[in-house]
């Protein structure tokens, strides 16, 4: 995420960079050291998208401030 924003990693803290699921569950998070987005917990595809072939999870990167 990081280098997608062309930012580096103690910019990171300084804008407020964070990562918002739709749902109640966060599935992912901003790895501090890498900056990169790994997943937060299991993900049980099954459990979340039942009957269904492709399954999306969406989230947001959200940056306070200026780019």
């Amino acid at each position: 995420v990081a280098k997608d924003l062309g930012l580096q990693l103690p910019a990171l803290r300084e804008r407020g960079l964070r990562i918002v699921d739709r749902g109640r569950t966060q599935y992912f998070v901003l790895h501090g050291q890498t900056g990169h987005l790994v997943t937060a917990e299991r993900i049980d595809r099954e459990q979340l998208c039942p009957l269904v072939e492709k399954c999306v999870l969406r989230c947001e990167v959200i940056v306070e401030g200026e780019m």
